[in-house]
């Protein structure tokens, strides 16, 4: 099922205002407890649903070697649509010597109590990796590095090429 975020008229508005759209494909809609990774295999399933549409864009990789995290904000969507969405904004996390970038994806500009939920619910999210980390034997630094601008950290990623078969660094 595809579901567009924004029209043609809001895309070319939100263009000007943002500078990027991209398409993400949704792995976690809003409100589920499980996680999945970029290839669709279930991480793990949470003690708390994620408050957020959560996927990846599927042309770029982040710096960690993976698909771009992505959120979209709005209303839930099913696993597995494709949506093209203005990019707002960004979210760091840093953990076993990697760094993260979660871009904040929204057909409407991003209000500060937006920003604080987001923000919260990844200062929330990093405690729990750090949590199953630590029960994995897998070092427990992470940490959320804050709010970002949408156009650094789609510099940082790169493109996906067509050798790519997935993550080379394990959940």
């Amino acid at each position: 099922m595809n579901t567009e975020i924004v029209d043609d008229a809001a895309e070319r508005q939100a263009t000007k205002d943002c500078h990027f759209i991209v398409e993400v494909v949704i792995e976690i809609p809003r409100w589920s407890f499980l996680k999945r990774g970029s290839t669709g295999r279930i991480d793990f399933i949470s003690p708390l649903p994620c408050p957020f549409n959560y996927g990846s864009v599927p042309d770029r990789l982040g710096l960690e070697g993976d698909l771009l995290d992505a959120v979209v904000l709005g209303p839930r969507l099913a696993i597995g649509t494709r949506v093209r969405a203005p990019a707002r904004g960004a979210v760091g996390l840093a953990e076993r010597g990697l760094y993260d970038d979660k871009l904040i994806c929204s057909g409407q500009p991003v209000t500060g109590n937006t920003r604080r939920q987001v923000l919260a619910f990844f200062h929330t999210y990093i405690l729990a990796k750090r949590l199953l980390n630590m029960m994995r034997g897998l070092p427990t630094d992470g940490h959320c590095t804050g709010w970002g601008d949408a156009v650094t950290a789609l510099a940082r990623s790169g493109p996906r090429d067509a050798n790519w078969k997935g993550p080379v660094v394990p959940f």
